[in-house]
């Protein structure tokens, strides 16, 4: 083959004078230095893995290599004489050409790509160079071109481009936040669920805020699951809401792969890294419908409740409007007694058989309260017995215009207590706040909660706009019975007396703010995690 080709070569003459025309001082016999065998050259251009092809300045095609042959399926005597247009296919755009000979006129080289036609008819995509051919004095004599079928890699790329935008767009349309994250915790790939999180979260980046979420519940656990590529699922997270924004629920899950690198470090030595795609789901609307549940069975306990506290205190109101009079009748007892008086001796008979009555009387109400059972004491989160205790009111709260600013420790910690003796504390010490702004003549009508913590407590404000309690009564409030409702509007009967049992039960802490001049304000402490409150329950 070799030898059929370097004479087909020689026995051209147009190739020879191509040769020399174009480099006679470069090809030499074989012993003169520095010049390139003539023979050498042939066989170079002949067997270069490259289809090459050379023509006059109109595009006759002049020669061909045996890669050409092979790329286009057009023997030799098939195109030799013809115009190198045998080749198109008549779909690459016009302007493609007009841009190749503007080029190539200038002398310069042109690189693109055509849509050519192989001899069985086929299409091919040809990754093409043409360079111009230079005498002596810079004339173009003829134009060399060089071109490789790239039709399988272009196929190959558009597919792979192709997948991507389909995953792309698949991923987009998902209606659940997704998110891609290498090692550095730096944001890969999102779509538009995701996007739409940086807006509706408030938190910076949602991804750092959920893995500080994550890593935090997961504990040494989100590391052995990483080493071992394990995934994760349902694990949710409630985001307080700011001002007149609601809570919202969301579940994440999460799964690591493994990614081989594509660079060029990477092509003798296999390199790997680590990704984590994270989804985040919207349960906003399944734990609403969930909370609405959980409100409704808290109204029917609370009902419930406040019912049994309705009677106790019913009962105690009457027993201590009982034992007024019977104190002063026990002390007239004790006079007539002294006197010894035989004239005052049917009188006295009467007031013992009084005071008898009014002991039975006593004794049976005494009977009839009824008992607080006791509650279980496990970990509770404050902010969540707030947050229940205001949906509890929040119609009554609409119905009166009040403006609540509802302000929770975003990480609050846990304390041992009871659920249902913590709701009714709040629920009692809101109920006061709502009643003392409904009686407030100013137009401002707030009620402001707020948590936070230290080391050692908690802390919990409850501050109203309200008319506020005299510094003098402060000091009665938590009587029982006492009430400050013609100045301050704030509840009568056993409520804060109950409220402040409930609080020493809990080892804590409650007083009025004296500093407060603007309404009143409840402040309360409680010890994180005392295990001693169990005993008090």
């Amino acid at each position: 083959m070799k030898k059929t080709s370097l004479r087909f070569l020689q026995a051209h003459t147009n190739m020879a004078s191509i040769i020399d025309d174009l480099a006679p001082n470069v090809f030499g016999e074989e012993h003169e230095a520095g010049k390139i065998p003539y023979s050498l050259f042939v066989e170079t251009v002949e067997q270069v893995p490259i289809a090459i092809s050379i023509t006059d300045k109109k595009a006759k095609i002049l020669y061909v290599n045996e890669e050409f042959c092979r790329v286009t399926g057009y023997q030799a005597e098939d195109v030799l004489g013809k115009n190198e247009s045998l080749l198109s296919d008549k779909s690459t755009p016009r302007n493609v050409y007009y841009d190749l000979w503007h080029t190539i006129s200038k002398k310069q080289v042109w690189r693109g790509k055509l849509c050519n036609r192989h001899k069985s008819g086929q299409r091919y995509l040809a990754d093409l160079t043409i360079a111009p051919m230079l005498n002596e004095q810079g004339n173009i004599t003829h134009y060399i071109g060089m071109h490789r079928d790239i039709t399988q890699s272009y196929e190959s790329e558009k597919q792979l481009i192709n997948q991507k935008l389909l995953i792309e767009s698949v991923i987009n349309s998902s209606p659940i936040a997704m998110v891609v994250i290498d090692n550095q915790d730096k944001v890969i790939l999102d779509n538009h669920m995701y996007k739409a999180l940086v807006s509706d979260l408030d938190k910076g980046e949602p991804a750092d805020y959920f893995l500080h979420l994550l890593r935090a519940e997961l504990g040494d656990l989100w590391s052995e699951l990483q080493r071992n590529e394990q995934g994760f699922d349902n694990r949710e997270f409630r985001i307080e809401g700011k001002g007149q924004r609601r809570d919202r629920w969301y579940s994440c899950a999460g799964n690591w792969f493994v990614e081989n690198e594509v660079n060029v470090d990477a092509f003798f030595e296999s390199n790997s890294k680590q990704y984590l795609i994270l989804t985040i789901t919207d349960i906003t609307r399944q734990r609403r419908q969930m909370e609405e549940l959980h409100i409704q069975t808290l109204k029917t306990i609370m009902s419930e409740d406040e019912r049994v506290r309705s009677i106790r205190e019913t009962l105690l109101g009457a027993m201590h409007q009982i034992q007024m009079p019977m104190n002063q009748i026990r002390a007239a007892e004790q006079i007539l007694r002294h006197k010894r008086d035989d004239q005052n001796t049917g009188l006295l008979q009467i007031l013992l058989q009084i005071q008898q009555s009014g002991e039975e009387a006593i004794a049976t109400m005494q009977k009839c309260i009824p008992e607080v059972l006791q509650t279980t004491v496990i970990p509770v989160n404050l902010n969540q017995i707030l947050h229940e205790v205001l949906l509890l009111n929040h119609q009554r709260i609409w119905s009166k215009g009040i403006e609540v600013h509802w302000q929770p420790l975003s990480q609050l910690p846990t304390m041992l207590g009871s659920e249902n003796r913590l709701r009714t504390l709040f629920k009692q010490l809101i109920d006061n706040a709502i009643e003392a702004v409904s009686v407030n003549s100013t137009n401002e009508q707030r009620l402001k909660i707020t948590t936070s913590a230290d080391a050692d407590l908690i802390y919990v404000c409850i501050e109203d706009s309200g008319p506020g309690i005299p510094v003098e009564k402060r000091s009665k409030v938590f009587e029982p019975f006492y009430t400050t409702r013609p100045i301050g509007g704030h509840q009568t009967g056993m409520g804060l007396v109950m409220a402040k049992e409930i609080v020493n039960q809990h080892q804590g802490y409650i007083d009025i703010d004296p500093d407060f001049d603007q309404g009143c304000r409840f402040k309360i402490s409680f010890p994180q995690n005392r295990q001693e409150i169990r005993r008090l329950l």
